[in-house]
C-alpha cells in the first residue's frame, strides 16, 4: 500500500512538472517569436534579407542535427560516428552443394585496396572535374550544385546530379536509402526521399570531420563499381585494359571514370559506341579544366577504345555454369530487396549434389572427347561449316572475324582497306585456346587460325532434375566455362524427336493408347506460308513410308515421323503446344505442322523438365535451383516455393511412362544403346527418348528412371557446324553415352545408389487402356545377358531429320 501511495504522487508530480515546463517553453517561445517579428519590421529590406537567409541556415542546421539524432523517433537511426570510423566491410556470399560442400563463392571485393599514391593524377583529376568540380571547396555538400540542380529543375523540369563524391561514398558504404530507417515520417509520401538526403548530407559531413580528402579518394576508388563485375579502381584497370592505377592513360581514365554514369549503358564492352561517347565528353571536361590542351583533346578523341577485357570470375571448381544461373535466379530477388549477392555474406543453399555434379562433368567431358575425335576425322581438313546443300559456307570465319574487336580496332585504323585489316588478321600472335588435355594451352595462332580452331569444337550441355521435387541435382553448360560462357543447358534449339512426347501425350489425353494402331504412310498437310498454300509432308529417316501397320508405341520407340505426323494432325497442332506448356515448355512455339516433330526451338532445361513431368505422374514443377539463403547472421531471409501445376492426367502421365521404356525394350528402339552401359544391374528401370533436328546440327538424349530424369544436347555453336550425314550425328551416338555414363557413376557410389534404384511404380488407378504390346525381351534382366542375346540388333537405329515444305 505505501508503494502506491509513492508511486501514486510520484507520478502525480511528474505531471505536474512537465505542465509547468510545457507552458513555460510555450511562453519562451511565443516572446522569441514575437521578438523576432518586431525586430524583422525595424529592419530595411537588405536587413530583412539578411536575416531570412540566416533564419534559413540556422534552421537547416538544427534540422539536420535532428535527423542525425533521430529526435523523438521521428526520423529514423543514421550512421553513428563509430560506423563512419570502422565501416563495414564486405563479405563474401558462399554457395553450397545439397550434399552441404562449399562449391563457390561470390564476391564483389576479391581486389587488394589500393593506396593514395598507387592512384594515377590522371584518375583522380578525371574523377574530379567529372563527377565534383569543387570537391576541394566544400565539406560533403556542395550547396552551390544543389541550387543549380534546382534552378534547372525549376526552369527545365529536369535536374542535374548534385551529388558529391563524398555524398556517393556515402551511399556505396552505408546504404542509406536501404538500411537505415527513416523513422515516424518516413510514412508521409514524399518526406522519405528528403530524410535519407539529409541524412547523407549530414554523413557525408562527418566523413569530412573524420577524413582527408586523400583519405575520401581512396576510399571511393576503392568501393566503386565499374561494372563488369569490377568493384574498386585496381579491378577495374585489370579487367578492362590489364594495367594497375598508376599506369593508366588518359582515354582509358576517361573510359572508367565516364562509366560510372551508368555501368551498363556506358560499359565499352556491352555498349563501345555509348562508352566512346561518353569518353570524349569526359575529355572535353578535362579541356575545360586545362589539363589538356586542344591539339591533345583532338588527337586522343580520334583514338579508338582497346580493351584488354580479362573479367574476373569465379573460373574453378565445380558446377561454374549452375553457380551462374543461381546468381540470375537470385539477380532480380536481390534487387527488390537491395540485397548484394557480392558483398552481403549470404549462405545459399542449391540442390545440385556435388557429387552427380562432378559425376556429370566427367560424363561430358569423357564423351565429348570420343565424339571430337569422331567429328575431327569425319571431316579431316574440310571445313564444318556447311549449309542445307552440304557446301562449305563462303566468308563464315571472316564473317565471324567481323565481330571480334581486333577487327573493330583495325577497322578503325585501316577504315575500308580490307586487304590491311585481314593482313594483320592473319598474323601469328601468342593467345590462348581451348584443349583437352591442358583445360587450355599457351599457343601461336593468328586471329583467323584461333577462330577457326575453336569453331571445330562441338559442344554439350547436360542436366539431371529429380522429377518429384523439380531440384536440380547436376547442370553442366558446355565442355569448358573459361571458353565459352553461354550455358547450353539454357540455350534454345530445335528437339528434334525428343519433342513427340508432347505429342503422343496430347494423344493420350485424347483417349489414345500406346497399343493403338496407326499405318506408317505419308499423309500431306495444306499449309499457308506467304499467302500461298503449299504442301507439308512428312518424311522418314530412311525416306518414305513402309505402310507397314504398327502401335503408337512401336511407333514411337522407332521414332517414325510418318505416324507422329499423322498423330499430330488427329489431335491438332494447337493442343500439342498448350499441352507442351504445361508440362514445362516455356519458349514460345511456332504452331506449325513441323512442330510435331521438333521444330521449333526449346531449351534443353525445359525439356528435361518436362519430361520429369511425365515420371512425376503428371504433375509439372518448376526447376529449383536454390533452396533457401540465409544472411551473415544465419537467418533464413529466402526460401524457395515450388510451383506445382497438374499438367497432364495421370493415366497420360503412367501411359507415357510406358511409351518411354518401349524405346528400350521395343524392336529396333532408338534408345536401346542404353543397354550397354553397366546401370541395369541393381534393378532400375529406365527409359528414353533420342532426337535429331535438321542436318543433324542438334543431338539430343532424355533418359528417365522413377527418381532421376537426365537429358544432354551435343551440337555445334553455330546449327551450319555439324556431321554431314549418317548416324555418327544422332542422338543415341552422341547424346545418349553422355547419361550412359553419368548414371553408371551415379549407381556406382553406395551414398547415391539407394536414392536412384528404383522401378517404375504399377498403375495407381485402375486404366481401360493397354499399354503391354511389343515388349521384344523380358524386363530388365541381366544387362550383360541381354546384350549378348540382342547383338546387331543395339546398333543405333535410323534417326531422324525434319522435313521439308514440298
Amino acid at each position: 500500500m505505501v508503494k502506491q501511495r509513492n508511486m501514486k504522487k510520484y507520478i502525480l508530480y511528474l505531471t505536474q512538472f512537465l505542465r509547468k515546463t510545457s507552458r513555460r517553453l510555450l511562453k519562451a517561445g511565443k516572446q522569441a517569436i514575437q521578438w523576432y517579428v518586431r525586430t524583422f519590421r525595424k529592419l530595411p529590406w537588405y536587413g530583412r534579407t539578411g536575416m531570412a537567409i540566416l533564419t534559413g541556415i540556422c534552421s537547416l542546421i538544427v534540422l539536420l542535427i535532428m535527423i542525425d539524432l533521430n529526435f523523438l523517433w521521428l526520423f529514423g537511426k543514421s550512421p553513428s560516428m563509430f560506423n563512419i570510423k570502422e565501416p563495414i566491410q564486405h563479405i563474401a556470399s558462399e554457395i553450397y552443394s545439397a550434399d552441404g560442400k562449399l562449391i563457390g563463392k561470390f564476391y564483389s571485393e576479391n581486389r587488394t585496396p589500393v593506396e593514395y599514391k598507387d592512384i594515377s593524377p590522371i584518375l583522380i583529376k578525371t574523377l574530379v572535374y567529372t563527377e565534383d568540380e569543387r570537391f576541394y571547396k566544400h565539406f560533403g555538400i556542395d550547396f552551390e550544385g544543389v541550387f543549380a540542380a534546382a534552378k534547372d529543375y525549376v526552369a527545365h523540369g529536369d535536374a542535374r546530379g548534385a551529388s558529391t563524391i563524398t555524398q556517393q561514398l556515402v551511399k556505396n558504404l552505408f546504404k542509406v536509402r536501404s538500411q537505415y530507417s527513416t523513422g515516424l515520417l518516413g510514412y508521409i509520401p514524399g518526406v522519405k526521399l528528403l530524410i535519407m538526403k539529409a541524412k547523407e548530407w549530414v554523413t557525408a559531413v562527418k566523413i569530412e570531420m573524420l577524413y582527408s580528402k586523400e583519405d575520401i579518394l581512396t576510399m571511393y576508388f576503392n568501393t566503386v563499381d565499374f561494372g563488369s563485375n569490377a568493384f574498386g579502381i585496381k579491378t577495374a584497370c585489370h579487367t578492362y585494359f590489364n594495367t594497375t592505377p598508376d599506369k593508366v592513360t588518359v582515354e582509358q581514365a576517361a573510359t572508367l571514370i565516364g562509366l560510372l554514369k551508368a555501368t551498363t549503358y556506358y560499359n565499352p564492352r556491352i555498349n563501345p559506341k555509348n562508352s566512346l561517347s561518353r569518353r570524349n565528353v569526359v575529355l572535353g571536361k578535362l579541356y575545360e579544366h586545362h589539363f589538356l590542351n586542344k591539339h591533345q583533346l583532338d588527337s586522343i578523341r580520334q583514338l579508338p577504345t582497346i580493351l584488354k577485357f580479362r573479367q574476373e570470375s569465379y573460373n574453378t571448381g565445380l558446377a561454374l555454369y549452375f553457380r551462374e544461373a543461381v546468381a540470375n535466379e537470385l539477380k532480380s530477388w536481390c534487387k527488390e530487396n537491395d540485397i548484394d549477392l557480392y558483398g552481403d555474406g549470404l549462405k545459399i543453399y542449391t540442390t545440385v549434389d556435388s557429387r552427380m555434379q562432378r559425376y556429370a562433368e566427367e560424363a561430358v567431358n569423357r564423351q565429348m572427347q570420343e565424339v571430337q575425335k569422331k567429328f575431327d576425322a569425319h571431316w579431316g581438313t574440310q571445313a564444318p561449316w556447311r549449309d542445307r546443300s552440304g557446301e562449305e559456307i563462303p566468308h563464315f570465319i571472316e564473317d565471324l572475324a567481323e565481330r571480334t574487336p581486333a577487327y573493330q580496332y583495325l577497322s578503325h585504323k585501316y577504315g575500308s582497306q580490307t586487304d590491311s585489316i585481314f593482313y594483320y588478321l592473319n598474323q601469328p600472335h601468342r593467345c590462348k585456346v581451348f584443349d583437352y588435355q591442358l583445360g587450355q594451352k599457351d599457343t601461336t595462332f593468328s586471329t583467323m587460325d584461333s577462330i577457326r580452331y575453336m569453331e571445330r569444337f562441338m559442344h554439350c550441355g547436360f542436366v539431371a532434375i529429380a522429377p518429384h521435387t523439380g531440384e536440380v541435382k547436376a547442370w553442366v553448360g558446355d565442355i569448358n566455362f573459361q571458353s565459352w560462357k553461354y550455358d547450353k543447358v539454357l540455350s534454345k534449339r530445335q528437339p528434334g524427336s525428343t519433342f513427340k512426347l508432347f505429342v503422343y501425350a496430347e494423344a493420350m489425353n485424347q483417349g489414345l493408347s500406346p497399343c493403338d494402331l496407326r499405318v506408317d504412310e505419308n499423309i500431306p498437310w495444306e499449309v499457308e506460308e506467304k499467302g500461298e498454300k503449299k504442301l507439308w509432308m512428312p518424311h522418314n529417316a530412311n525416306g518414305g513410308a513402309t505402310l507397314d501397320t504398327m502401335s503408337l508405341k512401336m511407333a514411337f520407340a522407332q521414332s517414325v515421323n510418318t505416324i507422329a505426323a499423322n498423330v499430330a494432325h488427329e489431335v491438332g497442332i494447337h493442343q500439342i503446344a498448350t499441352t507442351a506448356r504445361k508440362m514445362g515448355i516455356r519458349t514460345p512455339l511456332e504452331e506449325t505442322p513441323a512442330l510435331s516433330l521438333g521444330a521449333s526451338d526449346v531449351s534443353l532445361l525445359e525439356l528435361v523438365s518436362a519430361y520429369g513431368t511425365v515420371v512425376n505422374d503428371g504433375e509439372a514443377i518448376r526447376p529449383i535451383l536454390i533452396t533457401r539463403v540465409e544472411d551473415k547472421d544465419g537467418h533464413v531471409i529466402y526460401e524457395e516455393k515450388p510451383e506445382k501445376t497438374q499438367a497432364i492426367p495421370y493415366a497420360s502421365a503412367y501411359l507415357m511412362q510406358q511409351m518411354l521404356r518401349g524405346g528400350l525394350t521395343c524392336p529396333r528402339g532408338t534408345s536401346q544403346a542404353l543397354w550397354r552401359f553397366r546401370i541395369f544391374d541393381k534393378g532400375t528401370e529406365f527409359g528414353g527418348k533420342t532426337g535429331t533436328s535438321s542436318n543433324h546440327s542438334d543431338a539430343w538424349f532424355v533418359g528417365v528412371s522413377p527418381n532421376l530424369v537426365g537429358g544432354a544436347w551435343v551440337g555445334g555453336e553455330y546449327r551450319s557446324i555439324h556431321f554431314r550425314t549418317g548416324e555418327l550425328g544422332q542422338g543415341s551416338r552422341t547424346a545418349l553415352p553422355v547419361f550412359g555414363y553419368f548414371m553408371e557413376k551415379v549407381l556406382a557410389d553406395p551414398k547415391l545408389a539407394p536414392l536412384y534404384v528404383a522401378k517404375f511404380p504399377q498403375p495407381k488407378e485402375k486404366l481401360d487402356r493397354s499399354w503391354d504390346c511389343n515388349d521384344y525381351y523380358p524386363h530388365y534382366s541381366d544387362s550383360d545377358s541381354i546384350y549378348m542375346a540382342l547383338g546387331d540388333s543395339l546398333r543405333f537405329e535410323g534417326e531422324e531429320d525434319l522435313p521439308s515444305i514440298e
